[in-house]
């Protein structure tokens, strides 16, 4: 039909154009190794990310050919965000906290062809190196921009130095490749997820509302998640689009060090994961009067649920808002926000923090049910079904995984294996994973629920719940608790509050007190560990356990 509009294809080359011409003149700053900052301007970083996707076409890269990352988040990685995709091929950001035998598994399923890494990062990376199938070249990142690399590989300034600009005017499609994240493989293999220009650029626009990150020209932002998880939540993209300060804070993830950070470059917004909050915010109730976050305005927690007692202990006692987010690899990440109502801030507070403290609303463009054996459940709030969802950046299937098509419903939406509800405002509620949810007795119990319950008590740090075989109830809880600094809490203690909100057949058997939890290599509980590690914790178990006859509670912060 005439008369139609453009058909520009939606590609990260476009994002680069608009801030050359627009932003040129705003800052990307980083922290390196040795602490020092190094700012540049997004003129200068374009000019450099351009020279780099020219080396790299006169090292052999080409079309569809993957670039893997082994960095911290810094301004060349910022670079090599944009030149990789920009020239056609596929950026890949490997965990840098994963094994070698999974990270060498990962870099070849993948086919990486090229490798960029930190200097200080190469011990982790030659316990894998020579597993590498298709790596052609090395290209090693220093710590203080010194025109040196070891043997057997290439520096990264100098091939910057090296490179012709590239145009970034090839026609790219759409639908082609931009970057690859693989999940962290906590069932099974790790598997592989593409992500094209089109669905990064959609992601792109709508987290930028202010529904989301509401990322605007004035911001600086400071994205302490990884750039290496989930492409860093579409922030480096969204903020180089808005024109915002961007800051990377390197290997430096310790609460006195990002703080520093904020107060220093006046940082507006940021965000990460809860265990690295809880950090920062154990760091302001002792030194508070140390760091001047006047500037800060809107925190960002995603990767786990944020207990309610988290986003209160902020708000409270340091007068700084907390948004949580959900998402996942599979959905770009960022699939839902929790982000309030015009109804809702009209609310009174507890309303409000119960509401902050869900998954949210499913972002524009972004579609969710829930749905168990019985079929799809209705927004009610009610029972725990598995919440699945569909939209234009979340994942169809994973990359050359043929065997992984159970993720998919033949209707066309990703099984996401989060356990959640939904509510008549459409905000959802994430009861549990899957594999996490415990059942005891022929009944669900929500292990989030009970961690964030424990973990609003006086004197608890962090606290983690898991599932562990009963010889009679099949599964019975079990709950790990970290005190609070200079604390003291008993088992009995903690039993007993939580009976005040729960049935008794949903208390856990036994609370162990320990210095600290395992976690993932994104700061998630690592719960297959601690299933193993207490396996036979119930073995000789015979006491009785309550029947499931009172009603099933809501999780902490549901209504």
């Amino acid at each position: 039909m005439q008369g139609l509009m453009m058909d520009v294809p939606l590609t990260i080359p476009l994002i680069v154009r608009h801030a050359e011409a627009l932003h040129g003149a705003k800052l990307v700053i980083s922290r390196r190794p040795d602490r020092s900052v190094v700012r540049l301007t997004y003129g200068e970083l374009f000019a450099r990310a351009r020279r780099l996707a020219g080396a790299l076409h006169e090292l052999g890269v080409r079309r569809g050919d993957r670039v893997a990352t082994f960095s911290w988040n810094h301004h060349q990685h910022v670079e090599t965000y944009f030149a990789v995709p920009c020239m056609g091929a596929v950026v890949h950001t490997l965990n840098i906290r994963l094994s070698a035998e999974e990270l060498a598994y990962i870099a070849n399923h993948a086919g990486d062809s090229v490798v960029i890494v930190d200097r200080v990062l190469l011990p982790a990376f030659e316990r894998f190196r020579e597993r590498l199938t298709n790596v052609r070249e090395v290209i090693v990142v220093g710590d203080d921009g010194a025109s040196d690399a070891p043997p057997g590989s290439l520096d990264y300034e100098a091939v910057v130095a090296s490179g012709k600009p590239h145009s970034f005017d090839e026609p790219i499609d759409e639908r082609d490749a931009a970057a690859m994240c693989y999940t962290s493989g906590t069932t099974g293999r790790p598997k592989g997820v593409v992500y094209s220009h089109r669905s990064q650029l959609l992601h792109t626009l709508v987290v930028s509302q202010p529904v989301c990150l509401g990322t605007a020209e004035r911001d600086v932002v400071l994205p302490i998640v990884p750039m290496f998880h989930a492409n860093a939540w579409g922030v480096p993209y969204a903020a180089a689009l808005a024109g915002a300060n961007q800051v990377h804070p390197g290997p430096h993830l310790d609460p006195r060090s990002l703080l520093e950070l904020m107060a220093n470059e006046r940082v507006t917004s940021s965000m990460g994961v809860p265990t690295i909050w809880l950090g920062i915010l154990q760091e302001l109730d002792r030194n508070a009067a140390s760091y001047d976050l006047t500037a800060l305005e809107r925190v960002m927690i995603g990767g786990a649920a944020v207990p309610e007692s988290l986003i209160r202990a902020f708000a409270e006692r340091h007068g700084i808002a907390i948004t949580q987010g959900w998402g996942m690899t599979e959905t770009s990440p960022v699939g839902s926000i929790s982000s309030l109502t015009s109804e809702l801030e009209d609310a009174d507070a507890a309303t409000q923090y119960a509401y902050r403290a869900r998954a949210g609303r499913p972002l524009p463009l972004v579609e969710v049910r829930v749905r168990d054996e019985s079929g799809v459940r209705p927004w009610d709030d009610s029972g725990m079904a598995e919440l699945e969802v569909r939209g234009p950046w979340i994942a169809s299937s994973y990359y050359e995984a043929p065997d992984a098509g159970e993720r998919f419903t033949g209707d066309g939406w990703f099984k996401t294996g989060d356990i959640a509800s939904i509510d008549a405002r459409g905000y959802i509620a994430i009861r549990d994973r899957s594999k996490d949810v415990i059942k005891s007795g022929g009944e669900w119990i929500s292990s989030v629920a009970l961690e964030n319950a424990i973990m609003g008590l006086p004197g608890v740090a962090e606290a983690a719940v898991v599932g562990i075989a009963h010889p009679r109830w099949d599964e019975r809880p079990l709950a790990l608790v970290v005190p609070r600094e200079g604390c003291v809490i008993t088992a009995e203690e903690i039993r007993a509050q939580l009976a005040s909100r729960f049935p008794k057949w949903w208390l856990p058997d036994a609370v162990e007190l320990v210095s600290a939890i395992p976690k993932t290599s994104v700061g998630k509980f690592q719960k297959r560990e601690i299933r193993e590690r207490y396996r036979d914790r119930y073995s000789g178990a015979g006491e009785t356990v309550p029947t499931a006859s009172e009603p099933m509670p809501q999780p902490a912060g549901s209504r």
